[in-house]
């Protein structure tokens, strides 16, 4: 993998003087900004074009979440990892909403913050493991199926109105695994473009943003 161009928007100095140097002994990132409030986060994000923006919530002047949707409004392509101590549905929905594409827990530690940086710059959805079970918990908790959207046909099993095929429902599940685009082309023994595109089709159809809020549609609509 190339170089990782991170931009990092937290408020709190000796947070960024801390990952600053976390960045410094890894070889494959490189912070090239940091912003301590919301909205020069957003001005720097439009300006440097980082791959990854690590994202407070708490931010003075304009908070994570309005920040993410704004650079996502623009660039869409960008990608955002939610770093943050706060865990409540709330936040962590409303950050998905905006288009987040990973949320991870300031209390995880090194190893993991540099995976999910990597994971999330090569297109894969990354939830911290705790905010993981509270999304799938709440969902399942909170949602009643919706068949509408999906059926059961006499021999039981399910079937979506989505239009998805075999082959994306297959790809789907592996998404909710949390495999990225490389491991499910070895998986079903297909090239990366053809899983690429699969991918693609799959967030088109189910009208989502990007691979996290595929899985907690599939988990919601009972499509895994």
């Amino acid at each position: 993998m190339d170089m990782i161009k991170v931009l990092l928007v937290e408020d709190h100095t000796m947070v960024r003087l801390g990952l600053s140097l976390v960045f410094e002994n890894c070889s494959d990132i490189e912070l090239i900004g940091e912003a301590d409030n919301g909205k020069t986060g957003v001005d720097l994000a439009l300006k440097l074009k980082p791959d990854v923006v690590l994202m407070d919530i708490g931010l003075p002047e304009l908070d994570g979440i309005q920040a993410t949707a704004l650079i996502k409004k623009t660039i869409p392509d960008m990608k955002i990892l939610v770093f943050t101590s706060r865990e409540s549905e709330d936040d962590v929905f409303d950050s998905l909403s905006a288009g987040a594409d990973g949320y991870i827990m300031k209390g995880a530690n090194e190893e993991q913050l540099i995976t999910a940086i990597k994971a999330v710059a090569e297109g894969t959805a990354w939830l911290d493991p705790a905010i993981a079970r509270l999304v799938l918990s709440s969902v399942k908790k909170n949602s009643a199926p919706d068949y509408s959207a999906v059926q059961k046909n006499n021999s039981g099993s399910v079937k979506n109105t989505y239009g998805l095929t075999e082959r994306e429902l297959e790809v789907l599940a592996l998404i909710v695994e949390g495999l990225d685009n490389a491991q499910i082309a070895k998986k079903l023994v297909i090239t990366l473009s053809t899983a690429k595109a699969h991918v693609h089709s799959i967030l088109q159809k189910l009208y989502v943003k990007n691979r996290t809020q595929a899985t907690i549609q599939a988990v919601k609509e009972g499509l895994v």
